[in-house]
């Protein structure tokens, strides 16, 4: 784990997050700057800076993860109208922590922009 990594401090314990989920190698919690009514990242309990990294997982936590990310959207009650999943990769496209994860954002009619 890499000390400065804020998710892995987060999947440690040792910096609060509101936990949705927690399980199959994964922990969802609700982003402290939602874009949307709903916004919960999904992320690794491994450490991987990125998308260009996932390698780094197992099979089974790859697909544990789009797994994770369905239940948490079906839970969060998404389902009926819609959500979107977005992982950015890298500066241009605004990644901000380095550690793989999953924006699962709905709740409303989202930005037709993305």
């Amino acid at each position: 784990m890499p000390e400065e990594c804020l998710f892995c401090r987060i999947v440690a314990g040792e910096v609060p997050a509101d936990v949705v989920c927690r399980g199959r190698g994964m922990v969802a919690f609700h982003d402290i700057a939602p874009k949307a009514p709903v916004h919960v990242l999904v992320v690794p309990e491994r450490h991987v800076d990125s998308m260009a990294g996932v390698e780094g997982l197992t099979p089974g936590e790859r697909s544990d993860m789009l797994a994770v990310i369905a239940a948490v959207a079906r839970d969060q009650g998404l389902e009926p109208t819609g959500y979107r999943v977005v992982a950015n990769h890298g500066a241009d496209a605004l990644q901000s922590v380095f550690h793989l994860h999953w924006h699962v954002m709905g709740g409303t009619r989202l930005s037709d922009s993305m």
